[in-house]
């Protein structure tokens, strides 16, 4: 009898109590059956829509940050992928919005952050905004746990050693192990990052996609 009052509950109803569940529960109940399932499966709904507002500052909500994500559950997973304020160099500040990092001009240090997810395998991309001049080195990757985020003077952090690669956007080089591995993007006229009035849109969804795939690689961004 319980388990049909249940079924019969309506979408307002059931979007009000799945709002308050987290999402390991929220999974959990995506398996309960098809009608909680295909109400989950709908990105757009009160559900997500309530988790965005609880875990998103509201400038994210209302900028530009997220306009290429089209839906709440979108919006939410890109913020579960953002900065890891836990895991960046102490000169790096994750802004309340949670999706934008500043680094302090701390001289002869080389600084990083990473994401707040890990993956094990498969292909997955990013997406990253670079505002500003780039400095003496800036290279965007991926790396494992391992990889150290910051050390002393002007350096390549990300592709020094066996932890990382990394993309240097002032020459186009691809970097691991402390060597080049040679040109990147491996394409004629590849672009190349020149700063402006308004901010440089750089996306490098090419770089995450076919570099090798690493145990436990997060995104991750370094400046100097």
């Amino acid at each position: 009898m319980a388990a049909a009052k249940w079924a019969h509950l309506s979408h307002s109803v059931l979007e009000t109590i799945f709002s308050f569940l987290d999402l390991t529960d929220l999974r959990s109940s995506s398996l309960v059956c098809k009608h909680w399932y295909k109400l989950l499966t709908d990105e757009n709904n009160d559900v997500w829509r309530m988790h965005c507002i609880r875990k998103l500052a509201e400038e994210a909500l209302k900028s530009d940050l997220l306009s290429s994500a089209p839906t709440y559950k979108a919006k939410l997973r890109a913020f579960f992928h953002a900065w890891d304020p836990n895991e960046c160099s102490r000169n790096i500040y994750i802004k309340p919005n949670g999706f934008t990092l500043h680094r302090n001009p701390v001289a002869q240090s080389t600084d990083a952050a990473k994401g707040k997810i890990g993956f094990r395998t498969g292909r997955h991309c990013w997406e990253v905004w670079w505002e500003g001049p780039l400095g003496t080195v800036a290279v965007i990757g991926i790396a494992t746990k391992k990889a150290p985020v910051q050390c002393t003077g002007y350096v390549a952090l990300l592709g020094s050693n066996s932890e990382s690669w990394g993309w240097n956007l002032v020459d186009n080089h691809l970097l691991h192990n402390g060597d080049s591995q040679g040109n990147y993007p491996q394409l004629n006229n590849a672009p190349k990052y020149e700063v402006s009035c308004m901010f440089q849109h750089f996306n490098f969804h090419v770089c995450i996609l076919y570099i090798i795939t690493m145990v436990n690689r997060l995104n991750t961004y370094e400046s100097t």
